[in-house]
Protein backbone atom coordinates (compact mmCIF):
# COMPACT_ATOMS: atom_id res chain seq x y z
CA UNK A 1 0.00 0.00 0.00
CA UNK A 2 1.58 3.36 -0.99
CA UNK A 3 1.78 5.46 1.91
CA UNK A 4 -0.36 8.57 0.93
CA UNK A 5 -3.12 6.55 -0.63
CA UNK A 6 -6.34 7.32 0.67
CA UNK A 7 -9.44 5.04 0.56
CA UNK A 8 -13.08 4.90 2.39
CA UNK A 9 -16.95 5.01 2.23
CA UNK A 10 -18.91 7.83 0.91
CA UNK A 11 -22.50 8.01 1.49
CA UNK A 12 -25.27 10.30 -0.77
CA UNK A 13 -28.01 11.18 1.12
CA UNK A 14 -31.20 13.46 1.04
CA UNK A 15 -34.60 13.95 0.07
CA UNK A 16 -36.17 11.89 -2.89
CA UNK A 17 -35.10 13.51 -6.08
CA UNK A 18 -32.82 15.91 -5.24
CA UNK A 19 -30.30 14.30 -7.75
CA UNK A 20 -28.19 11.60 -5.25
CA UNK A 21 -28.10 9.00 -8.30
CA UNK A 22 -27.34 11.39 -11.31
CA UNK A 23 -24.15 13.00 -9.28
CA UNK A 24 -22.65 9.41 -8.13
CA UNK A 25 -23.19 8.28 -12.36
CA UNK A 26 -21.26 11.42 -12.95
CA UNK A 27 -18.29 10.92 -10.53
CA UNK A 28 -17.34 7.23 -10.95
CA UNK A 29 -18.22 7.96 -14.83
CA UNK A 30 -20.29 5.08 -15.57
CA UNK A 31 -24.44 4.71 -15.18
CA UNK A 32 -25.39 2.08 -12.47
CA UNK A 33 -27.83 3.57 -10.45
CA UNK A 34 -31.27 4.90 -12.33
CA UNK A 35 -32.33 7.90 -12.39
CA UNK A 36 -35.65 9.69 -13.04
CA UNK A 37 -37.63 12.47 -12.78
CA UNK A 38 -40.17 10.94 -10.06
CA UNK A 39 -38.71 10.94 -6.31
CA UNK A 40 -38.15 7.62 -4.66
CA UNK A 41 -36.54 5.52 -7.44
CA UNK A 42 -33.26 4.29 -5.33
CA UNK A 43 -35.01 1.63 -3.24
CA UNK A 44 -31.67 -0.31 -2.17
CA UNK A 45 -28.70 0.83 -0.84
CA UNK A 46 -26.53 0.85 -3.98
CA UNK A 47 -22.67 0.40 -3.89
CA UNK A 48 -19.95 1.81 -6.43
CA UNK A 49 -16.27 2.46 -6.73
CA UNK A 50 -14.47 5.08 -7.97
CA UNK A 51 -10.55 4.99 -8.52
CA UNK A 52 -7.61 7.37 -9.10
CA UNK A 53 -4.37 7.76 -8.53
CA UNK A 54 -5.25 9.60 -5.24
CA UNK A 55 -7.21 6.40 -3.88
CA UNK A 56 -10.51 4.55 -3.88
CA UNK A 57 -13.87 6.29 -2.83
CA UNK A 58 -16.94 3.45 -2.50
CA UNK A 59 -20.15 5.70 -2.58
CA UNK A 60 -23.04 4.14 -1.09
CA UNK A 61 -26.51 5.59 -3.11
CA UNK A 62 -28.90 5.57 -0.28
CA UNK A 63 -33.10 5.60 -1.14
CA UNK A 64 -34.36 9.31 -0.68
CA UNK A 65 -35.05 10.18 3.41
CA UNK A 66 -39.13 10.86 3.17
CA UNK A 67 -42.16 9.82 5.76
CA UNK A 68 -42.89 6.11 5.37
CA UNK A 69 -46.17 5.09 4.03
CA UNK A 70 -45.76 1.50 3.88
CA UNK A 71 -43.36 -1.23 4.99
CA UNK A 72 -41.07 -0.60 1.66
CA UNK A 73 -41.14 2.88 2.93
CA UNK A 74 -40.05 1.95 5.94
CA UNK A 75 -37.42 -0.41 4.72
CA UNK A 76 -36.28 2.17 2.40
CA UNK A 77 -35.29 4.95 5.45
CA UNK A 78 -33.84 2.34 7.45
CA UNK A 79 -31.47 1.43 4.14
CA UNK A 80 -30.80 5.45 4.31
CA UNK A 81 -30.32 5.85 7.93
CA UNK A 82 -28.17 3.12 8.06
CA UNK A 83 -25.05 3.93 6.26
CA UNK A 84 -24.69 7.07 7.99
CA UNK A 85 -23.44 4.88 10.35
CA UNK A 86 -20.62 3.29 8.47
CA UNK A 87 -19.06 5.64 6.41
CA UNK A 88 -16.27 8.00 6.34
CA UNK A 89 -18.10 11.41 4.97
CA UNK A 90 -21.08 12.15 4.11
CA UNK A 91 -22.55 14.29 0.82
CA UNK A 92 -26.46 15.80 2.04
CA UNK A 93 -27.74 16.68 -1.38
CA UNK A 94 -30.20 19.76 -1.45
CA UNK A 95 -32.07 21.88 -3.71
CA UNK A 96 -31.44 25.41 -4.05
CA UNK A 97 -33.55 27.17 -1.53
CA UNK A 98 -33.92 29.11 1.45
CA UNK A 99 -36.83 27.42 2.50
CA UNK A 100 -35.77 24.49 4.60
CA UNK A 101 -38.44 22.35 5.16
CA UNK A 102 -39.76 19.58 7.58
CA UNK A 103 -38.03 16.82 5.36
CA UNK A 104 -34.63 18.54 5.34
CA UNK A 105 -34.99 19.47 8.97
CA UNK A 106 -35.40 15.97 9.65
CA UNK A 107 -32.46 14.83 7.85
CA UNK A 108 -30.16 17.36 9.39
CA UNK A 109 -31.37 16.11 12.89
CA UNK A 110 -30.36 12.83 12.17
CA UNK A 111 -26.98 14.24 11.17
CA UNK A 112 -26.44 16.03 14.22
CA UNK A 113 -26.14 12.78 16.09
CA UNK A 114 -23.56 11.76 13.77
CA UNK A 115 -19.68 12.13 14.18
CA UNK A 116 -18.89 12.24 10.50
CA UNK A 117 -17.75 15.20 8.25
CA UNK A 118 -20.41 16.16 6.27
CA UNK A 119 -20.63 17.90 3.28
CA UNK A 120 -23.54 19.80 2.15
CA UNK A 121 -23.99 19.31 -1.87
CA UNK A 122 -26.23 22.94 -2.96
CA UNK A 123 -27.35 20.48 -6.67
CA UNK A 124 -29.52 21.68 -9.41
CA UNK A 125 -27.27 25.48 -9.34
CA UNK A 126 -27.85 24.64 -13.75
CA UNK A 127 -31.67 25.90 -12.66
CA UNK A 128 -30.84 29.75 -11.01
CA UNK A 129 -31.00 32.42 -13.37
CA UNK A 130 -28.83 34.61 -10.99
CA UNK A 131 -25.60 32.35 -9.94
CA UNK A 132 -25.19 34.62 -7.07
CA UNK A 133 -27.86 33.45 -5.51
CA UNK A 134 -26.34 30.60 -4.36
CA UNK A 135 -24.49 32.57 -1.91
CA UNK A 136 -28.14 33.22 0.15
CA UNK A 137 -29.18 29.58 -0.13
CA UNK A 138 -25.80 28.00 0.99
CA UNK A 139 -25.91 30.96 4.22
CA UNK A 140 -29.71 30.01 4.88
CA UNK A 141 -28.11 26.20 5.25
CA UNK A 142 -25.10 27.13 7.40
CA UNK A 143 -27.95 28.10 10.23
CA UNK A 144 -28.72 24.54 10.08
CA UNK A 145 -25.92 22.10 10.58
CA UNK A 146 -22.25 22.31 11.34
CA UNK A 147 -20.76 21.36 7.68
CA UNK A 148 -17.41 20.51 6.77
CA UNK A 149 -18.12 22.24 3.34
CA UNK A 150 -20.37 23.27 1.33
CA UNK A 151 -20.72 23.14 -2.63
CA UNK A 152 -22.48 24.15 -5.04
CA UNK A 153 -22.91 21.70 -7.81
CA UNK A 154 -25.30 21.11 -11.05
CA UNK A 155 -24.84 16.64 -11.32
CA UNK A 156 -26.45 17.06 -14.86
CA UNK A 157 -24.18 19.69 -16.15
CA UNK A 158 -21.08 18.25 -14.48
CA UNK A 159 -20.46 21.64 -13.21
CA UNK A 160 -18.09 21.83 -9.99
CA UNK A 161 -18.07 17.73 -9.57
CA UNK A 162 -14.26 17.70 -9.96
CA UNK A 163 -14.16 19.81 -6.70
CA UNK A 164 -16.59 17.03 -5.78
CA UNK A 165 -14.02 14.29 -5.63
CA UNK A 166 -11.17 15.97 -4.28
CA UNK A 167 -13.16 17.42 -1.07
CA UNK A 168 -14.04 13.81 -0.39
CA UNK A 169 -10.22 12.41 -0.84
CA UNK A 170 -9.92 15.47 1.79
CA UNK A 171 -12.11 13.82 4.64
CA UNK A 172 -10.53 9.95 3.57
CA UNK A 173 -8.50 7.83 5.66
CA UNK A 174 -5.21 7.14 4.64
CA UNK A 175 -5.88 2.92 3.82
CA UNK A 176 -5.98 -0.09 1.64
CA UNK A 177 -7.58 -0.28 -2.15
CA UNK A 178 -10.79 -2.58 -1.35
CA UNK A 179 -11.10 -3.28 -5.07
CA UNK A 180 -9.79 -3.90 -8.23
CA UNK A 181 -9.19 -0.78 -10.62
CA UNK A 182 -11.82 -1.89 -13.05
CA UNK A 183 -14.19 -2.42 -10.27
CA UNK A 184 -17.25 0.14 -10.44
CA UNK A 185 -19.89 -1.86 -8.44
CA UNK A 186 -20.71 -4.85 -5.96
CA UNK A 187 -24.16 -4.91 -7.68
CA UNK A 188 -24.83 -8.32 -9.81
CA UNK A 189 -25.31 -8.55 -13.13
CA UNK A 190 -28.84 -9.52 -12.41
CA UNK A 191 -29.59 -6.28 -9.72
CA UNK A 192 -28.81 -4.23 -12.17
CA UNK A 193 -30.65 -4.95 -15.43
CA UNK A 194 -33.56 -5.55 -13.25
CA UNK A 195 -32.93 -1.92 -12.04
CA UNK A 196 -32.67 -0.71 -15.77
CA UNK A 197 -35.98 -2.92 -16.85
CA UNK A 198 -37.57 -0.49 -13.74
CA UNK A 199 -35.93 2.94 -14.87
CA UNK A 200 -37.48 2.68 -18.17
CA UNK A 201 -40.90 1.61 -16.86
CA UNK A 202 -40.62 4.79 -14.84
CA UNK A 203 -39.94 6.77 -17.40
CA UNK A 204 -42.71 5.60 -19.27
CA UNK A 205 -45.51 4.85 -17.76
CA UNK A 206 -48.33 7.03 -16.12
CA UNK A 207 -47.59 8.72 -13.04
CA UNK A 208 -50.01 6.28 -10.03
CA UNK A 209 -48.47 3.66 -11.33
CA UNK A 210 -44.16 3.27 -11.03
CA UNK A 211 -43.77 3.49 -7.22
CA UNK A 212 -46.18 0.47 -7.19
CA UNK A 213 -43.63 -1.98 -9.49
CA UNK A 214 -41.00 -4.32 -8.79
CA UNK A 215 -38.83 -6.11 -11.46
CA UNK A 216 -37.37 -9.63 -10.67
CA UNK A 217 -35.03 -11.49 -12.89
CA UNK A 218 -36.32 -14.86 -13.41
CA UNK A 219 -33.98 -16.33 -15.63
CA UNK A 220 -30.43 -15.17 -17.20
CA UNK A 221 -28.38 -17.24 -18.90
CA UNK A 222 -25.17 -16.76 -21.57
CA UNK A 223 -25.83 -18.96 -24.91
CA UNK A 224 -22.10 -20.04 -27.02
CA UNK A 225 -22.31 -17.18 -28.90
CA UNK A 226 -21.95 -15.12 -26.13
CA UNK A 227 -25.58 -13.37 -26.01
CA UNK A 228 -27.66 -13.23 -23.02
CA UNK A 229 -30.96 -14.60 -22.70
CA UNK A 230 -32.88 -12.67 -20.10
CA UNK A 231 -36.62 -13.45 -18.23
CA UNK A 232 -38.03 -10.70 -16.26
CA UNK A 233 -41.23 -9.70 -14.41
CA UNK A 234 -42.38 -6.29 -14.00
CA UNK A 235 -44.29 -6.91 -10.89
CA UNK A 236 -47.39 -4.58 -10.10
CA UNK A 237 -50.46 -4.02 -7.57
CA UNK A 238 -53.68 -4.12 -9.56
CA UNK A 239 -55.09 -5.82 -12.56
CA UNK A 240 -55.98 -1.62 -14.07
CA UNK A 241 -51.98 -1.31 -13.65
CA UNK A 242 -51.35 -4.46 -15.86
CA UNK A 243 -53.17 -3.25 -18.32
CA UNK A 244 -51.31 -0.15 -18.54
CA UNK A 245 -48.13 -1.37 -18.45
CA UNK A 246 -48.31 -3.88 -21.25
CA UNK A 247 -50.74 -1.67 -22.87
CA UNK A 248 -52.76 -1.58 -26.54
CA UNK A 249 -51.41 -4.74 -28.45
CA UNK A 250 -48.18 -4.90 -25.98
CA UNK A 251 -47.01 -1.91 -27.41
CA UNK A 252 -45.76 -0.34 -24.01
CA UNK A 253 -44.52 -3.30 -22.80
CA UNK A 254 -42.18 -3.52 -26.35
CA UNK A 255 -41.79 0.08 -25.56
CA UNK A 256 -40.06 -0.59 -22.01
CA UNK A 257 -38.37 -3.69 -22.95
CA UNK A 258 -36.37 -1.59 -26.08
CA UNK A 259 -35.14 0.86 -24.42
CA UNK A 260 -34.31 -1.70 -21.54
CA UNK A 261 -32.69 -4.25 -23.75
CA UNK A 262 -30.27 -1.53 -25.78
CA UNK A 263 -28.91 0.34 -21.96
CA UNK A 264 -28.34 -3.14 -20.94
CA UNK A 265 -26.66 -4.24 -23.73
CA UNK A 266 -24.27 -1.24 -23.48
CA UNK A 267 -23.35 -2.14 -20.13
CA UNK A 268 -22.74 -5.55 -20.94
CA UNK A 269 -21.16 -5.35 -24.05
CA UNK A 270 -22.83 -8.05 -25.46
CA UNK A 271 -25.97 -9.04 -27.46
CA UNK A 272 -29.44 -9.22 -25.18
CA UNK A 273 -32.90 -11.24 -26.04
CA UNK A 274 -34.80 -9.87 -23.57
CA UNK A 275 -38.40 -11.25 -22.19
CA UNK A 276 -40.71 -9.31 -19.75
CA UNK A 277 -44.02 -10.71 -18.46
CA UNK A 278 -46.05 -8.64 -16.25
CA UNK A 279 -47.75 -10.36 -13.07
CA UNK A 280 -50.31 -8.51 -10.30
CA UNK A 281 -49.51 -8.85 -6.40
CA UNK A 282 -51.85 -7.01 -4.50
CA UNK A 283 -50.18 -4.29 -1.86
CA UNK A 284 -46.97 -6.12 -2.41
CA UNK A 285 -45.32 -3.03 -0.63
CA UNK A 286 -46.66 -3.83 2.56
CA UNK A 287 -46.21 -7.85 2.35
CA UNK A 288 -42.71 -8.87 4.08
CA UNK A 289 -42.92 -11.96 2.22
CA UNK A 290 -43.19 -10.17 -1.26
CA UNK A 291 -40.35 -7.95 -0.02
CA UNK A 292 -37.81 -9.78 0.70
CA UNK A 293 -38.82 -12.48 -2.62
CA UNK A 294 -38.29 -9.09 -4.78
CA UNK A 295 -34.77 -7.96 -2.93
CA UNK A 296 -36.05 -5.67 -0.64
CA UNK A 297 -34.16 -7.27 3.05
CA UNK A 298 -34.44 -5.35 6.33
CA UNK A 299 -31.07 -3.78 7.89
CA UNK A 300 -30.13 -5.65 10.91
Amino acid sequence: MKEDYKSGFAALIGRPNVGKSTLMNHLIGQKIAITSEKPQTTRNRIQTVYTDQRGQIVFLDTPGIHKAKNKLGEYMVNVAESALKEVDVILWLVEPSTFIGAGERHIAEILGKVKTPVILVINKIDTLKDQDEVLTYMDAYRKVCDFAEIVPVSALRSRNTEKMTELIFKYLPYGPQYYDEDTVTDQPMRQIAAELIREKALRLLEEEIPHGIAVTIEAMKERKNGMFDIEANIVCERESHKGIIIGKGGSMLKKIGTAARIEIENLMGEKVNLQLWVKVRKEWRDSELYMKNYGYVPQK
